[in-house]
């Protein structure tokens, strides 16, 4: 017979959900329970594969896609093999539960979380929700009325027993120390000069088009400021086909002038950062997304902020992440079709030439983090685990 769990923990299909799992999954380690009691549970297309493997964790992945909004035929063909793939994710599911007797299943949303999540109701298995977003997701919505608890990010999220807990964030973001020192050794990690504000850009790890475009340009009107320079994430995906969607002048890593001599802007393009404490820790501002995972990092480092809400989000819930730190003083919100250098440029420059408002803007967001928020998760766990 296989060994029973403790908990089983659910969801992917994209980092933003594999990540706050992992958290909470060593978040319950550090309760006493025994790594190989957690069963991380995901999506063999998305990235948990990759991201949870070698973790300390029995691992499980299941068949199944996420379904597109779109009306095509290829969609309607696309969402038919979703379907079947979710009924194979299920029968998988409630196999895989009744084997494992876990005392309570945690959902962390995204598609991969429906069947575990759905199995969980079917054997009658305490279910805990964590809801990253402001607006819970599909999955959540469907399955929130017959959770025990629903651990959530934002206060007044419409889910069923909503507990405030925050996001889940990576350890190393925690530790980010943005003192002056620790600032400056940040910049040295990341090749920056230190005599220079930063500002950081980023979209995700595939990148985010309209951002990098606008910063491309960003830089080209910025091409003879000595003060400043920018690290700018392009994501993977946009990593090919020159300036504002990847390559571009001077290739990987690459400045725009090769060297910046004095009085030359220093903008460094990387396809992707592996360090994103280093990035939070040194940069005076960032333009960037607003998902959740995003939102709840900038918050818990004190980072002053400059968001672009993807548009056509479910629910607009980037808008709604984002309007968080903004009310608070903490970022701005620029819309993404108003995103390009000429806006930016409009925001930035005053926030870069009043280093009271940035700092202000940084204490802010502090204020709003909760570096304590995977613990707060697993308190809401092992209260209902059976």
């Amino acid at each position: 017979m296989s060994r029973r769990r403790y908990a089983v923990v659910a969801g992917g299909g994209t980092a933003g959900h594999a990540l706050p799992a992992l958290s909470v999954a060593r978040a319950l380690v550090a309760r006493g329970n025994d790594p190989g009691s957690i069963e991380l549970v995901g999506s063999r297309r998305g990235p948990e594969g990759a991201l949870l493997s070698g973790q300390g964790f029995p691992v499980t992945l299941l068949p199944g896609r996420g379904f597109t909004r779109r009306g095509s035929l290829e969609a309607l063909a696309a969402n038919l093999a979703a379907a079947v793939g979710l009924v194979e994710a299920l029968a998988r599911a409630v196999a895989a539960l009744a084997r494992w007797r876990p005392r309570v299943v945690v959902s962390v949303g995204g598609y991969a979380s429906f069947a575990p999540a759905a199995a969980a109701v079917a054997l009658r298995v305490p279910l805990i929700l964590v809801n990253t977003d402001a607006v819970p997701g599909l999955v959540h919505r469907l399955l929130g009325r017959f959770a025990a608890a629903a651990a959530v990010a934002f206060p007044g999220t419409p889910l069923p027993r909503a507990v405030v807990t925050g996001t889940p964030v990576r350890d190393q973001i925690r530790e980010v120390d943005r003192s002056d020192p620790a600032r400056e050794a940040a910049k040295r990690q990341l090749g920056a000069p230190t005599d220079r504000r930063l500002v950081g850009a980023f979209g995700g790890s595939l990148g985010a088009r309209r951002i990098n475009q606008a910063v491309a340009g960003l830089a080209e009107r910025w091409g003879a400021r000595g003060d400043l320079a920018v690290h700018h994430v392009v994501g993977r995906r946009d990593w090919e086909g020159g300036p504002g969607s990847g390559s571009g002048a001077g290739g990987e890593g690459a400045s725009v002038d090769d060297g910046a001599p004095t009085g030359r802007l220093v903008y460094r393009r990387v396809p992707f950062e592996d360090r994103m404490d280093w990035l939070y820790q040194a940069a005076d501002v960032v333009i960037c997304r607003a998902g959740a995972i995003t939102v709840a990092e900038l918050a818990v480092a004190g980072v002053p902020a400059v968001l672009v809400p993807l548009p056509g989000a479910p629910g607009d819930h980037q808008t709604r992440n984002a309007e968080a730190l903004v009310s608070a003083g903490a970022a701005v919100l620029l819309p993404d079709d108003r995103c390009t250098a000429g806006e930016l440029t409009s925001v930035l420059d005053p926030l870069l030439s009043d280093p009271d408002r940035l700092r202000a803007m940084g204490r802010a967001a502090r204020g709003l983090g909760r570096p304590d928020a995977a613990e707060r998760v697993a308190d809401v766990v092992v209260a209902h685990a059976r």
